[in-house]
């Protein structure tokens, strides 16, 4: 494998097992300290965000019925689709976390940064398929 490969790789590892736990945790501290008011921006970095989290306890949940109930095959149809799943949660969180960068509010740069991250996780645990 080249070298830059190896570095892509690596810096996909990097952000979808370091930066997108950090952003989450830090993003719903930040969420439950400071209430904004709700405007249109808040909300759509809100959705985002909550997209993004939803992916991340995807990927969490998956890995542990992995490696506690069933293991999966090479190409598994489930395991297909928990993928599909987790990169469309991303997607949807990247494209509202968009809409809410306009403002100024808690979730502003966490929700995409923490949609970004768990795309990277999801395109890194397909690519390894």
């Amino acid at each position: 494998m080249s070298t830059s490969v190896q570095v892509f790789f690596g810096t996909l590892v990097f952000i979808g097992y370091i930066v997108a736990p950090v952003t989450l945790v830090w993003g719903w501290t930040r969420w439950a300290v400071e209430r904004d008011p709700r405007t249109v921006s808040s909300v759509l970095s809100m959705i985002g965000f909550v997209s993004a989290t939803a992916s991340a306890a995807l990927a969490v949940s998956a890995i542990i019925y992995a490696n506690l109930i069933h293991g999966f095959r090479y190409y598994d149809p489930l395991l297909l689709r928990i993928f599909r799943s987790g990169i469309l949660l991303s997607l949807t969180g990247i494209l509202f976390s968009v809409g809410g960068l306009w403002r100024r509010n808690a979730l502003r740069w966490y929700a995409p940064v923490s949609a970004f991250a768990t795309l990277a996780f999801w395109v890194m645990a397909a690519a390894g398929e």
